[in-house]
């Protein structure tokens, strides 16, 4: 299956909630859900009750969409974490905390998740010190996420570097260098995302 590429607020529709794929605009006046809350499509503002197979569906296309996954990306992160020791669920979304441009995003360096994979994919970031432009990367804790100098000083990080938000406890970022740091694994507590994981486990696991 292809990526999406078509309207992002399109997705928060066909869900009924905001999946903020579109950074401030989702915050702003302009969000396209809360000035339309139908689904997409001819019969979109028929909302029918879900089967329990329906639900597990719709949950598992949410969080794909939160994290800009295709389906194979999805099922090899839930098989991974289905091998490692503890709870399934709390490995799956700490997994997907984990991707280099998810952590770009809980850093600050990017607007959204789909900003960060754009600006990973175009060799923005060092990590550790090294060039590094893929997406999918699983980072550890120690690892040092710096904008590569060249880059520091384009209008967008600029903006960015002014604006210094909050990050998550388990980040530190450091924007007057633009520079940030996996400081501890994240635990289900800290994943602020309404996801209920276990929907997933259930849909995998028939």
């Amino acid at each position: 299956m292809a990526r999406y590429t078509g309207p992002s607020c399109r997705l928060c529709r066909r869900e009924g909630q905001k999946l903020y794929l579109k950074g401030d605009r989702c915050y702003s006046d302009k969000c396209a859900l809360d000035r339309r809350q139908s689904a997409p499509g001819q019969h979109g503002s028929r909302r029918v009750k879900l089967s329990g197979y329906g639900t597990q569906l719709r949950e598992k296309q949410k969080v794909k969409r939160y994290y800009g996954l295709i389906e194979g990306q999805f099922r090899e992160i839930f098989e991974k974490a289905s091998n490692q020791n503890g709870i399934v669920g709390e490995n799956f979304l700490r997994l997907l905390e984990l991707r280099f441009d998810n952590i770009v995003y809980r850093l600050g360096f990017a607007t959204s998740r789909k900003e960060a994979r754009q600006l990973v994919n175009h060799g923005h970031f060092n990590l550790n010190g090294k060039k590094a432009d893929i997406p999918s990367m699983t980072l550890k804790v120690g690892d040092v996420v710096e904008v590569r100098d060249k880059s520091k000083s384009s209008p967008k990080f600029k903006e960015i570097a002014e604006k210094a938000q909050t990050t998550p406890k388990w980040v530190s970022s450091d924007f007057e260098k633009l520079i940030g740091k996996v400081e501890a694994l994240p635990l289900r507590e800290d994943i602020d995302l309404p996801i209920e994981e276990h929907l997933i486990i259930e849909l995998y696991s028939k």
